[in-house]
């Protein structure tokens, strides 16, 4: 009897899969996309733009092995089910391979579950469907689009500025990151002052912040102005009000692809590219005590919405493990662009909780399944409560106040509290009316900052606020930024972890050359619009070839006129000729700041790193030649700091240290083994001492008196 099959995108997603099912099925992996556009035909986009732009499609060379063992599988294999992953990608992904496999395309049987659990997976056998074209269509277009810009933008900038490529989301990323670092740049910092009083009850203190002056909100701008106001304060300060209010604080909805980003970049330290790689390993499957199981749902989502059955299992662990006064309501609210195609991501299994799975994942697995389980039953818990209170002061008519708060019930903090922290003040209970005399009052100065340079974390929210590309891009568009050259991550200050993203000069130019000839296209507003586009496409209410005939009709003369106008940029020259070729070296921008190359790349592909070019000068701005070989030598970095290193390592491994030697001070005094001067030398941890001039061939070290003790 021949055995049904099964084909998903992932080889871990497969043995999970396999295991739950008997043996008359056989699950084997696509390893992804099977098949891409071509780079032949005009202008090698693999796309007929003249024919209602039909593509051509060819199997990746990495992948010709695979497909031609799932034909030899499919020959001999019963009924054959489509599980590629449940999104617009996966879609695309099963259309191909039913064209590839030359499957019958109105019987083909596509399914798809949110989570690698025995009950999805078996529920979606039992309700198979067709490819929805609808959602083929969209993302197809999506590669067009990509394809066209990509492919055109970047050989324009190639031949104009030597920038390695645009992209139609990649270069709208970087341009916030540019207009940010220009916001910056423009700024200038004003002086401000605030004044605090120190209001003392009993034993204890606490401090209040001046609020108003006179009924205004205070404005002072230099120092003479906050000297004045302190002045003022030498009257009684009088508690007028004390208000007291309940404040509850609700839950935070569950994890999306892009508040998953964000969280594990501010709270866990990961980049969006480990955070998707760690996730995409949780929902394709763990090793557990005896089975394989996913223990999230897809990690594409940009859904909150969980499941009713979820949410009551949920419910029922969070009443047995923490009381009905835990049970909160089902909060649920989507970007207006979502496509709630996928739950939120979320735990496949309430039971599932981060101690008993913590033996069988790494530290890294273990801290984001804890962070999306908590965060998950978080949001299902009743919100936190706290009392407020406000106590309002008048000096002067000047008006002080100070707040404090207490929670009085934690709700969803009982299991969400290691991530949002809550600071508690009590204030002393005091009644309106009470007098203070003689408060000690501060003038502080401060200066107004520039705003913030973009973490990973703030990136993300930006992008997915302007509804720019889609969260499960944003970690391979922060990559491709970087491999680049057009910007770099940095710490934004001494004592902070975090890095930001700082535009290099390449960065600038690259941007400045796309704002003045596609401000039009390469923009927040168009980005954001034709991503509602694709998503009408996917919905059937827009035809797909008429979008892209309007777009390409406008993009075309843009190009066209690029070419006319925009002027060349020579590389840099170095200086020296290539030693594999003889042509000019030049500098270029890479992933790690400029570098030393070969004027004809890609025919030759000799580099060096800039530390090489900049410093093979010693002290004296002398060239520095390899004693043993002839060749200049550079300045390399080791694990215990700079040394010289030979330029043609590894042939000649000759290195020399870089600390010059001081020379030894004579003493007028003369060895008494050998006769020869003696010397004062330094020591290898920094004491000086005196020694035969004739080291090493005679070892004599004249010993210090030794320091009679004080009686």
């Amino acid at each position: 009897m021949k055995k049904n099959l099964i084909i998903v995108e992932s080889p871990s997603k497969s043995k999970t899969i396999e295991k739950y099912l008997g043996s008359d099925y056989k699950v084997v992996s696509s390893k992804g996309h099977v098949c891409d556009l071509a780079t032949t035909g005009k202008e090698r986009l693999g796309i007929d733009v003249e024919n209602d732009f039909k593509p051509t499609y060819k199997i990746s060379k990495d992948k010709k092995e695979t497909v031609e063992e799932l034909q030899a599988l499919v020959k001999k294999s019963g009924s054959v089910y489509l599980a590629s992953d449940p999104d617009r990608e996966g879609e695309a992904i099963a259309w191909h391979l039913a064209r590839v496999l030359d499957l019958d395309m109105e019987n083909t049987q596509r399914i798809v579950f949110h989570e690698v659990t025995k009950p999805a997976v078996l529920d979606a056998l039992e309700h198979p469907r067709k490819i929805d074209m609808r959602l083929v269509k969209s993302q197809e277009t999506r590669r067009f689009l990509d394809r066209i810009i990509g492919f055109k933008l970047s050989k324009l900038l190639q031949n104009k500025i030597h920038s390695k490529s645009a992209g139609r989301v990649q270069s709208v990323a970087l341009h916030l990151i540019v207009l940010r670092e220009k916001e910056i740049q423009k700024f200038v910092s004003e002086e401000y002052w605030d004044i605090n009083a120190t209001i003392k009850e009993g034993r204890k203190s606490f401090d209040v912040a001046l609020t108003k002056i006179d009924g205004k909100k205070p404005q002072l701008k230099n120092q003479e102005e906050a000297n004045e106001i302190v002045e003022r304060c030498k009257n009684d300060f009088v508690l007028v009000d004390v208000t007291k209010k309940a404040k509850k604080k609700q839950p935070k909805l569950p994890y999306i692809t892009s508040t998953l980003q964000q969280d594990a970049s501010t709270k866990l330290g990961f980049g969006a590219k480990k955070t998707m790689s760690i996730a995409q390993k949780l929902y394709e499957g763990v090793k557990l005590e005896d089975h394989m199981e996913g223990l999230i749902t897809y990690m594409r989502s940009d859904s909150t919405r969980l499941s009713d059955l979820f949410v009551k299992d949920a419910k029922d662990y969070i009443e047995q493990t923490y009381g009905k006064k835990y049970i909160g309501k089902v909060h649920e609210k989507n970007n207006k662009n979502a496509q709630d195609a996928h739950e939120a991501i979320r735990p496949t299994n309430i039971l599932h909780t981060p101690e008993s799975v913590k033996p069988y994942l790494t530290n890294d697995e273990n801290r984001l399944y804890e962070m999306i389980y908590y965060r998950t039953l978080a949001s299902l818990m009743a919100p936190s409560h706290f009392d407020v209170t406000t106590l309002t002061f008048d000096c002067d008519h000047m008006e002080f106040k100070a707040s404090g708060q207490v929670m009085t019930f934690d709700g969803y903090h009982k299991v969400f509290g290691k991530y949002e922290k809550t600071s508690e003040e009590l204030l002393p209970e005091l009644e309106a009316g009470k007098v203070y005399s003689n408060v000690p009052v501060k003038a502080s100065q401060h200066f107004t900052e520039p705003p913030a340079r973009y973490t990973e974390a703030r990136l993300i929210k930006e992008l997915e606020e302007r509804s720019i590309g889609r969260p499960s891009t944003y970690a391979l568009i922060i990559d491709t930024l970087q491999k680049r050259g057009y910007v770099t991550m940095e710490k934004s200050s001494q004592s902070s972890k975090n890095k930001v993203f700082v535009p290099s000069d390449q960065g600038f130019l690259t941007d400045e050359k796309l704002q003045e000839y596609f401000s039009s296209i390469i923009n927040v507003k168009y980005t954001a619009d034709m991503e509602k586009s694709l998503d009408l496409i996917a919905d059937g209410e827009i035809d797909n070839i008429q979008y892209l005939h309007n777009f390409y009709d406008g993009f075309v003369p843009l190009v066209q006129k690029a070419y006319g106008s925009m002027q060349e940029v020579e590389l840099e020259k170095v200086g020296r000729k290539c030693p594999q070729c003889q042509g000019e070296l030049v500098y270029r921008n890479g992933r790690f700041g400029k570098f030393v190359s070969c004027e004809n790349f890609p025919k030759c592909k000799y580099t060096e790193s800039k530390e090489q070019e900049e410093i093979k000068v010693d002290a004296n701005g002398q060239e520095k030649v390899c004693p043993v070989c002839g060749s200049y030598m550079v300045i390399k970095k080791g694990r215990y700091g700079p040394f010289w290193a030979c330029s043609k390592y590894p042939e000649c491994k000759t290195i020399v240290s870089l600390k010059e030697k001081a020379k030894p001070e004579p003493t007028g005094e003369f060895c008494p083994e050998c006769g020869k001067e003696l010397v004062k030398r330094k020591s290898r941890f920094g004491t000086t001492f005196i020694g035969c001039s004739n080291y090493p061939k005679c070892k004599y070290i004249k010993k210090e008196p030794k320091k009679e003790k004080q009686k």
